[in-house]
């Protein structure tokens, strides 16, 4: 459960969500890009563009806050990791686009459900807010991973 009522405070947790996710994927981009599967590899470079893209808008917003320097046990993620941060295991050179949509899929929701939850629990007007809005970017990137899953028969169903 979350427990954040500050807004420069929500702002440390959306960058270091949106920054850990660039940096995982952008990482999954060069993986693949050294096994040879360009197509996997050009896939998650888009996906490290549009967390780029929110880490900028999060820090845009913060404005002339100071966004606090959280140290790793600071941070209230759900499973103690940020929810955008995919996971590296299981990437291989034989990694198909139907795993790396999977990864995708699941960060993004993860994601989702982060600010959804901040702005269930929020006692702060502010908060709730930018939360509400940053779970609507995160579903809209859900529902476009999803329209473009459709195009792999192996992940029906797993929605």
């Amino acid at each position: 459960m979350t427990d954040i009522h500050d807004a420069a405070l929500f702002l440390a947790h959306a960058c270091a969500l949106e920054e850990d996710a660039a940096t995982r994927f952008a990482d999954l981009s060069e993986a693949m890009k050294t096994y040879g599967n360009q197509e996997v590899a050009a896939f998650f470079g888009q996906m490290a563009k549009f967390s780029r893209l929110h880490l900028a808008e999060a820090r845009e917003r913060s404005g002339f806050r100071k966004i606090p320097d959280l140290a790793p046990e600071d941070f209230q993620w759900p499973d103690g990791d940020s929810p955008e941060a995919a996971s590296m295991e299981g990437s291989h050179y034989l990694m198909t686009v139907e795993y790396a949509l999977e990864l995708a899929l699941d960060s993004e929701r993860r994601g989702q459900a982060f600010y959804a939850e901040v702005a269930k629990t929020t006692t702060d007007a502010e908060v709730r807010m930018m939360a509400e809005e940053f779970a609507a970017e995160e579903a809209e990137h859900v529902a476009q991973l999803e329209v473009w899953a459709k195009r792999y028969p192996a992940l029906q169903g797993q929605e």
